[in-house]
């Protein structure tokens, strides 16, 4: 083999190291990407969980709440019956 053919056949050999060199970063840089965007994801589901846990914990407080509310009602309306039946019972003796 001549000394030019040598060098041709080193500088395909570099050539193609290069592009697989190449192609590897690119396929690095992608997985980082997608690396990235998972992590951006995962915050974002973690802030989601976040904001809705404190959510539940308002709307739970809230109902029971309205749950003591409901019951102070009931407990006056069976109270104003009881005064109500009283007096008409009172009135029709």
């Amino acid at each position: 083999m001549s000394e030019a053919s040598a060098i041709d056949v080193a500088s395909k050999r570099l050539a193609l190291a290069l592009d697989a060199l190449a192609a590897a970063v690119e396929r690095r840089r992608q997985a980082d990407s997608s690396e990235q965007t998972l992590d951006a994801q995962l915050h974002a589901l973690g802030a989601d969980r976040s904001r809705l846990a404190s959510e539940l914990d308002a709307a739970t407080a809230r109902a029971r709440a309205l749950e003591s509310a409901n019951r102070d009602v009931v407990r006056r309306l069976d109270a104003a019956i009881d005064t109500i039946r009283s007096v008409l019972a009172a009135n029709e003796r």
